[in-house]
C-alpha cells in the first residue's frame, strides 16, 4: 500500500438534515509527510505522476480491507 497505516484516517459524521432525512459524510485525512513519497509537497505547485501506477492486486486488496471493516 502506498501509505502507512498511521498516514491516513477518516471520520464519519451522520445526522438528520434540515429535511429530516439522515445524511452521512466521510472526511479523509492524510498526513502531509505521507504525501512526500508521491511527489506532493508545498514546494511543488502542481502534482505529476512520479512513478508507475499501483499493480492491480493493490486495488483488490484495498477493497477487501474496506469490506472487512464493515
Amino acid at each position: 500500500m502506498p501509505f502507512a497505516p498511521d498516514g491516513v484516517y477518516w471520520d464519519h459524521m451522520c445526522g438528520p438534515g434540515p429535511d429530516g432525512h439522515w445524511h452521512g459524510f466521510f472526511v479523509v485525512h492524510v498526513r502531509a509527510d505521507a504525501l512526500r513519497p508521491l511527489g506532493l509537497h508545498p514546494a511543488r505547485p502542481t502534482s505529476r505522476v512520479v512513478g508507475p501506477s499501483p499493480p492491480g492486486w493493490w486495488h483488490a486488496a484495498a477493497e477487501r480491507r474496506a469490506a472487512a471493516r464493515r
